[in-house]
């Protein structure tokens, strides 16, 4: 780690801290969805609130991230989500937590998470050398999946049924620490020149849209990304009620369902450390869309073997391929976008991303209330199909191409 730095040492620890939380916010509040309720509509909002505010304000916060420091920005919506999932503890612990205080603390945590990951993917190329970020990215990337699934997701499983209210104390305390070791980052962390950093916003998003859209290799892979992870918002939506309960398909309880998710993150680590090794033996892009290919078809095992032994090798799978691709994306995303572009850009990228989770989400309980769960987990396995099938030809004249061959580049650099 000290070879990548002492900044990147910090970004990576207050990271690790901060995934720990979202890992016990992520399958606890779930849990407690199902505690309170059997509906999978209902149960599908806390998806649907978790992912939202990408929808609302990926834009706005990637503008914010190319001219502020991005640091600092970091550091406050750290403090903010600490302060609120706090207040929520405080009510859980008075017994006054229900539904609907759930769904408000998941949204408000979810606006505080916008503007904290985009920073933190903008700030990350300032902390180590061009030569260095695929490696940090996988670095990151296992902090995110160790925090998220290994650990915070059996502790969440275990507090559900212990004491609701440290599923909200105990990811305030990890967000103020986590915000409290980005001071140890030396210097600033702000554009030398952010260039219209006093003009309006929409024309930083404007400019930031269209050069997403005029770019043909990350268009195609922000077009896909949105069909795979509204797909699999659905899917994961609803799989809680597949997997957890007396009437489930798979009877598991809470502290299973929270193993589960620790299997995920074993394999996300493999794949993490794997993603650049694989990427210099089979190319980037070939890479990403074997990955995304193999992620798709392991949706349709638990639907096929609805038992706990199929179930947690293919979480382990999930994991292996989903943090591999990621990372190999994240990366592909660093080398081409210009840094004065970075934050916007991503952002635009991810707002196509990620903006169709709440709605995938929602519909994912509506369809399961009228057709049942498991049309919701074929139906998203089919469509993840067709976008992985999508990716392919979009880019089938670069599947086989170094990302950093002449020409790609300068295919890229002509916009189309």
């Amino acid at each position: 780690m000290s070879r990548l730095g002492r900044s990147f040492s910090f970004l990576w620890s207050s990271t690790a801290l901060s995934n720990l939380a979202d890992g016990v916010l992520k399958i606890g509040a779930p849990l407690l969805a199902v505690s309170m309720t059997r509906s999978p509509t209902l149960v599908s909002l806390v998806g649907a609130a978790a992912t939202l505010p990408w929808l609302l304000l990926a834009l706005h916060a990637g503008a914010i991230a190319d001219r502020a420091d991005r640091r600092r920005v970091m550091a406050v919506a750290n403090a903010a989500r600490a302060a609120i999932l706090a207040a929520v503890a405080l009510l859980a612990a008075l017994g006054r937590l229900d539904l609907w205080v759930l769904l408000v603390a998941v949204l408000a945590a979810g606006v505080t998470e916008v503007f904290a990951d985009l920073s933190a993917q903008s700030i990350l190329p300032m902390t180590v050398t061009a030569d260095r970020i695929t490696k940090a990215n996988g670095r990151v990337s296992s902090a995110q999946m160790i925090g998220n699934d290994f650990i915070g997701a059996p502790v969440a499983g275990l507090l559900v049924g212990v004491l609701p209210a440290v599923v909200f104390g105990a990811p305030a305390l990890l967000y103020a620490a986590a915000g409290l070791l980005l001071l140890g980052m030396r210097g600033t962390y702000r554009l030398p020149d952010p260039g219209s950093a006093r003009g309006p916003l929409r024309r930083d998003i404007g400019e930031a849209l269209r050069y997403l859209w005029s770019h043909r290799v990350l268009r195609s892979l922000a077009i896909s990304a949105g069909l795979l992870n509204l797909a699999n918002a659905a899917y994961f939506a609803v799989f809680v009620l597949w997997a957890v309960g007396d009437g489930s398909m798979m009877g598991l309880e809470p502290g299973e369902y929270g193993l589960m998710t620790t299997a995920f993150a074993v394999g996300a680590v493999f794949g993490s450390v794997l993603a650049g090794r694989a990427a210099g033996i089979f190319g980037d892009f070939r890479t990403v869309v074997g990955a995304w290919l193999v992620s798709s078809l392991l949706l349709l095992a638990p639907v096929i073997m609805p038992s706990p032994w199929a179930l947690y090798p293919t979480a382990v799978l999930w994991g292996l391929v989903g943090a591999g691709g990621n990372v190999l994306v994240i990366s592909i995303r660093h080398r081409l976008i210009p840094a004065e572009l970075l934050g916007r850009v991503n952002s635009a990228y991810r707002l196509l991303g990620m903006g169709g989770m709440p709605l995938g989400a929602a519909l994912g309980g509506v369809v399961a209330e009228f057709a049942g769960i498991a049309a919701v987990l074929l139906g998203a396995a089919g469509v993840c199909l067709a976008a992985v099938g999508l990716v392919w030809r979009a880019l089938s004249e670069r599947i086989s191409k170094p990302l950093t061959s002449a020409p790609i580049l300068s295919d890229i650099s002509g916009s189309r």
